[in-house]
């Protein structure tokens, strides 16, 4: 397959938004044309910034972040099944930078991943013949199911995507089908590090989908990653996941989710790998409250463990973000999730609170890694408008390092 550089991504969505935007001429019933009507192009942004603060032991000075990001897009309507998405994104420091960015060289600091950077970040061509088929070609962000395996990594200031063509399906009610090819991964690290572009990869992924009623959501999955820039997080993988509820009365519902998953070494990966994933996840949702406890495992054998290199990591195991790459004894995390959600019509409708607790071990020995206690508080201020309060604390055992993280943002959408 001939490879795309981001430039030719670039030329084909402008082209395509100038094409789209172009009155077309039809012949009316005179016989002269007419002018056909172009679709609308809608500008779009959308602005964050945010506070963090880390204190993590080993290292000499806590890291104090501020970082405002602005992204912002056109969009055009539909012409022909035809559309378009062209989007940029600056992220800038706000004074001093007393972080490592992973760039900037500031080592005596802890790591906050959101470098300074003015990047392409999503330009795509996207063809809806019907509502049954989708094709999507270019720059873009693509979220699988719970993101655990395929997400873009919405926390961090910078995306992940991936420059690839998508194919979705939905050929009959109830039933979806995802395909996708992926030549280059833009990485959350940004266009100046080197670790934040992976290229001439070689990743497919398959996703079908089902939903039976009244048991829930049915998945399979197979995913192939050949990632010569990071040779040991290339693999093989193939799930099946299925995630519901069951309404007790009008009030109370019960919620389950279970995965089950193995992986193993594929392409360039050196190692010899085949690992196990597990998931189970019971809780019960109460009008405003909900709370869970779940289980999830990824086996480690000593020498390779289970990797998710294309997932919104942040979402899981911690928001600490001390298991982004699963140690080579593996991970098991028992965790508790309560949630609540205020109604009413008051000004604070909306605000969402959520406590969270992990328990870490490893898979192999039974190494006591450390636990965590995670907080949020979410406050929509205004429609488009989100105040975000977060609080992340790990009490470190036989892994890592104590460390204290917390979070203030505001985020607007236009």
């Amino acid at each position: 397959m001939t490879m795309i550089n981001e430039k030719n991504f670039v030329a084909l969505a402008l082209l395509a938004v100038g094409s789209l935007a172009t009155p077309a001429l039809a012949q009316d019933s005179s016989g002269s044309q007419a002018e056909k009507k172009a679709p609308v192009i809608k500008p779009y942004a959308n602005i964050r910034y945010r506070l963090e603060l880390v204190d993590q032991d080993g290292i000499v000075r806590n890291a104090t972040a501020s970082t405002l990001r602005v992204r912002a897009g056109l969009k055009t309507g539909e012409w022909n099944g035809l559309s378009a998405v062209v989007e940029g994104e600056a992220i800038v420091a706000v004074g001093k930078e007393r972080f490592n960015d992973t760039v900037n060289g500031r080592t005596q600091f802890p790591v906050v991943a959101d470098p300074e950077d003015i990047l392409l970040n999503q330009a795509y061509v996207r063809w809806n013949p019907d509502s049954r088929i989708e094709a999507t070609a270019g720059r873009q962000a693509v979220n699988l199911d719970n993101q655990r395996w395929i997400g873009s990594v919405g926390w961090r200031q910078n995306d992940q995507t991936l420059d690839a063509v998508r194919l979705s399906a939905r050929p009959v009610a109830d039933v979806s089908v995802d395909y996708f090819h992926a030549w280059r991964v833009n990485r959350i690290f940004g266009t100046d590090s080197p670790q934040g572009i992976w290229r001439n990869t070689d990743i497919h992924g398959l996703r079908a989908g089902v939903t039976i009623k009244p048991l829930g959501t049915l998945s399979a999955y197979g995913y192939w990653l050949d990632i010569p820039s990071a040779p040991a997080m290339s693999s093989r993988t193939f799930g099946i996941r299925l995630s519901g509820d069951q309404a007790l009365n009008q009030k109370l519902k019960i919620l389950y989710t279970a995965e089950y998953a193995n992986q193993q070494d594929h392409g360039s990966n050196p190692l010899a790998a085949d690992n196990d994933y597990l998931l189970a996840e019971a809780g019960l949702s109460a009008g405003a409250a909900t709370a869970k406890i779940g289980f999830e495992r990824l086996e480690g054998d000593g020498s390779s463990a289970l990797q998710t290199p294309l997932a919104t990591l942040h979402a899981f195991n911690g928001w600490s973000d001390k298991f982004l790459v699963t140690p080579a004894n593996g991970l098991r995390d028992l965790y508790a999730d309560l949630g609540y959600k205020l109604g009413g019509d008051g000004p604070l409708k909306g605000t969402v609170f959520r406590l969270v607790y992990h328990d870490f071990r490893s898979t192999r020995l039974d190494i006591g890694y450390g636990s965590e206690w995670d907080a949020v508080v979410s406050v929509p201020i205004r429609k488009n408008i989100t105040l975000l309060g977060k609080f992340a604390r790990y009490d470190a055992e036989r892994f890592s390092t104590d460390t204290t993280k917390a979070w203030f943002s505001v985020e607007a959408k236009f």
